[in-house]
């Protein structure tokens, strides 16, 4: 019987190769595993480098996730390592399941005994489970989730005497957070960053911290590095352990790694000193590969090792150069966007001085975009000196050029989009492929607006949609209460927000004298507060609230309904909270307040901008459904979308006037990184888009168009027209205004709103038919129709922003007119979106249509016709 060697145990070479491209060569490559058919030479290179340490850089849209799961099933079926001694370690679990999914389909069978493919957290906490004493915890630890670490800390700060309003416990948690991330315990954290806290006490609070941590047996997420990094450097026996069983360590997206947990792969990608050691187990661990009768039971202790020659310092400096083994580490350095949480760009830089002898391998072929949008990212991105360098290229043809689009302001903006998006639409191209990537949260409020009002589905990705914010939601439960005092619904969110020491027994009573008396929750509050059922204290507070509210709905007569937002936000003492919050996104919900306020301006006043809300809110949407996609473009990092638009791009929102004051060049260079992300999304269509006039802060400011259109390559890029109004460039600083182009409000227009309008127009007259009023032949009939068509202004006058009646999924936004309509029960219409339908009731110019397809809507007679 012949016995085949293993390809792990040949021990010598011929000297004889096949010649590159010869009869043996592509022989032998046509009997290759089916798994490498299909990839690209720098692919391959990738896959099979199998020995010592490689860099893939790899570019966005060049199969880097293919690389990686490829070079792990070309690992197991080349018998270089079995299952349970390749470390694979991604960022998120979707991604540990998705290359267990495809190896699975590489190999033909589905893969198990892989306990060490998972994020670093998961398998960090794997490891301190195992050895949990020596962290004096027990195995079966707590990890704390951020609510639990904040309420943990506030308790720490009492017990301190420290005023928990001047020093929240959430800014100490982001501080302790940001030094884990960077591999420090107490006793390392500079003297200099521990005094950022309570006068000098923040080292000391975060000591007494991990002691309380202890006791009660539970850690976070920090942690479950940090405790792994101080057992390894502690105890050297245990480290060469796990070096001695990681035969293989893969990292993906290692662009984004912090210092931590650079450290810890630092560590096990050391080389143990003596190699004749198998490969521990962990106890309880069976191999799964393992042939019965090879000795090694379930019950297996850790092997004892001799000590680890040189240990990392004990500090977050980078450590001595040692041996190193089979590490592959996958990433690209123009797509690092996420310093802002501590992932440090420079870990990849420096990947060649960390492992000596590294191999770097660049995948520059793009399989997603076109020619000229890959041109265009390219061009941009070099002007970044911190980086390794690499170009993008295709095989694809040139497509279309990258467009920028100036507008008038930020609605122009939006309208101008939603008439892009509505003709890309009539091509017959589905919603799922369009995106809208914006550089700051607040941006978003006037696109989901302006598609409400085009009845255009639209998801959020990577947080909830505008008006469903904690924050806004909040604010506008203070103004629903305003409106209307028997809205328990909104009275109860916000009469303990912020905190006024109205506890769970308070709102209990409340309820219960409100059930009694069969009144509102406000006017039991009324009540309550003029007896003695209430602590003091909970009584004053409350009294404060009901006084609050009669004041501001006294105010609400003679003051501006937005004027009058601004006043509750800060007389209530919500803004201030937001402000002395310490958190990363307080900054963003502040700016969503301020844009909340500003959209109120659209509206006559507090009733009709809440009957506005009420009709957005209303609008669901299943995960399935063909919609925009309108996110972040730190959001939007690993999609990619046939069309991308990318409004903002100007100085001061893009690149961020608050990252280039924290960070300088560093943030800029990040910030340019991130506007190539934003460019490489796009597979066919790359659009961006700037204005002139931009409100930031609740102010109106001149902007300045983006430094980041400068860099892009002129041969590339395309100069366009808004379609929601003129274009920027007109004389002096300010641009041209919309208003200055009447040619818009002619004839021309072919959109199916306009042509409605027109035929109601011809079919029952004018107010106003008998010409113009004296402004150059506009007439105000005219303007009125323009305001519901998708790309026309929304006024009606110079005077006064009105705007005709909109429909929102068939739901009336403006009041009725009072008229008569034309039309009778029982007749049959037509709608251009809602299709044919029947009249089943006429209030006024509102009709409730019972479509055959849409079911029962309510519409404006004047977008129906008899059908």
């Amino acid at each position: 019987m012949i016995r085949m060697t293993e390809p792990s145990k040949i021990t010598s070479v011929p000297d004889h190769q096949p010649a590159a491209g010869g009869i043996a060569a592509r022989a032998r490559a046509s009997v290759g595993p089916k798994y490498l058919t299909g990839l690209n030479p720098e692919q391959r290179e990738a896959v099979e480098t199998l020995d010592g340490p490689v860099l893939v850089l790899a570019g966005a849209g060049t199969g880097k996730t293919r690389v990686l799961t490829t070079r792990i099933a070309h690992i197991l079926s080349q018998g270089r390592a079995r299952p349970a001694e390749i470390l694979s370690v991604t960022f998120t679990n979707k991604a540990a399941r998705e290359m267990k999914h495809r190896l699975g389909q590489m190999l033909g069978h589905a893969v198990e005994g892989m306990p060490w493919l998972g994020t670093f957290h998961s398998i960090g906490g794997r490891i301190l489970r195992f050895h949990a004493e020596l962290a004096q915890l027990k195995s079966n630890f707590t990890v704390l989730d951020v609510d639990d670490q904040v309420r943990l800390l506030k308790q720490l700060l009492q017990a301190e005497n420290i005023d928990d309003k001047r020093w929240p416990a959430r800014m100490l948690a982001g501080l302790i957070d940001g030094w884990k991330n960077r591999g420090l315990m107490p006793s390392q954290v500079p003297s200099g960053e521990a005094a950022m806290f309570a006068n000098g006490k923040g080292g000391k609070l975060y000591a007494s911290y991990q002691e309380r941590l202890k006791i009660l047996n539970a850690a976070d997420f920090g942690d479950l590095l940090l405790e792994n990094i101080r057992i390894f450097r502690e105890h050297p026996d245990i480290l060469r352990q796990y070096q001695q069983r990681f035969k293989f360590i893969l990292v993906d997206e290692y662009q984004d790694t912090n210092v931590a947990q650079y450290l810890w792969l630092r560590l096990l990608s050391q080389a143990p000193a003596s190699p004749s050691f198998a490969s521990p187990r962990l106890r309880g661990e069976a191999d799964a590969q393992s042939a019965a009768g090879e000795g090694d039971s379930p019950s297996t202790e850790l092997v004892e090792t001799p000590p680890h020659p040189a240990p990392l310092p004990a500090s977050g400096a980078r450590e001595q150069k040692g041996p190193t083994k089979n590490i592959c580490c996958v990433g690209d350095d123009d797509q690092s966007i996420y310093g802002w949480r501590g992932a440090e760009v420079d870990n990849i830089l420096r990947f060649d001085h960390d492992f000596p002898g590294a191999k770097v391998i660049r995948l520059e072929r793009n399989y997603r975009s076109t020619g000229h949008i890959l041109a265009a990212a390219s061009h941009l991105i070099a002007h970044n000196e911190g980086r390794l360098g690499k170009t993008l290229r295709t095989e694809d043809h040139d497509g279309e050029k990258v467009t920028v689009t100036g507008s008038w302001d930020s609605e122009e903006e939006a309208r101008g989009i939603g008439e892009e998006i509505e003709q890309i639409q009539r091509r017959g191209e589905k919603l799922n492929e369009i995106a809208i990537l914006v550089r700051a949260s607040y941006q978003m409020r006037e696109f989901e607006d302006r598609f409400v009002t085009l009845g255009l589905p639209y998801r959020v990705i990577g947080g909830p949609r505008f008006y469903e914010r904690a924050e806004i939601r909040d604010a506008l439960a203070y103004l629903r209460v305003i409106n209307s005092p028997a809205d328990d619904l909104a009275f109860e969110r916000i009469v303990n927000v912020p905190k006024r020491g109205l506890g769970d027994a308070t709102i209990q009573m409340l309820h219960d004298h409100a059930r009694k008396r069969r009144i509102p929750l406000f006017e039991a509050a009324r009540a309550v507060v003029e007896t003695d059922e209430l602590k003091p204290k909970a009584r004053g507070s409350l009294r404060d609230v009901v006084a609050q509210f009669d004041r501001w709905r006294a105010q609400r007569e003679v003051t501006a309904h937005t004027d009058l937002a601004q006043i509750v936000l800060d007389e209530s003492g919500y803004t201030e909270m937001w402000q002395k919050d310490r958190s990363a996104d307080a900054a963003g919900r502040l700016e969503n307040l301020k844009e909340l306020v500003r959209s109120m301006e659209e509206f006559e006043n507090l009733q009709g901008f809440l009957e506005h809300i009420s009709l957005v809110m209303d609008r669901e949407g299943g995960a399935e459904d063909d919609a925009v996609s309108l996110m972040t473009l730190h959001s939007a990092k690993g999609l990619e979308f046939d069309n991308v638009f990318l409004p903002g791009w100007e100085e001061g929102l893009f690149p961020s006037q608050r990252t280039l004051d924290e960070q300088g060049r560093a943030g800029l260079e990040e910030e340019r990184r991130l506007g190539h992300v934003g460019l490489t999304r796009a597979r066919r269509r790359a659009m961006i888009y700037f204005a002139t006039n931009r409100r930031i802060h609740g102010t109106w400011s001149t902007t300045i168009p983006s430094r980041f259109l400068d860099e892009l390559p002129a041969a590339n890029v395309e100069i366009t027209e808004s379609k929601g109004g003129s274009a920027w460039g007109g004389t002096g600083g300010y641009g041209a205004s919309r208003f200055d182009d009447m040619e818009a409000f002619g004839s021309s227009y072919s959109t199916p709103g306009w042509q409605r309008a027109q035929a109601n127009r011809n079919r029952g007259g004018g107010r106003n038919s008998g010409g113009g009023d004296g402004r150059g032949g506009f007439e105000e009939e005219a303007a009125t129709f323009s305001s519901t068509s998708s790309s026309g202004p929304d006024f009606g006058s110079f005077s006064s922003r009105r705007r005709g009646p909109l429909t929102i999924e068939g739901e009336l936004v403006a009041k009725s007119t009072g008229t008569t309509s034309e039309f009778s029960l029982s007749d049959r219409v037509f709608h251009q979106k809602f299709g044919y339908g029947r009249v089943t009731k006429i209030d006024g110019n509102k009709l409730t249509i019972a479509f055959d397809k849409a079911g029962e809507k309510k519409v404006v007679d004047s977008f129906v016709q008899r059908a």
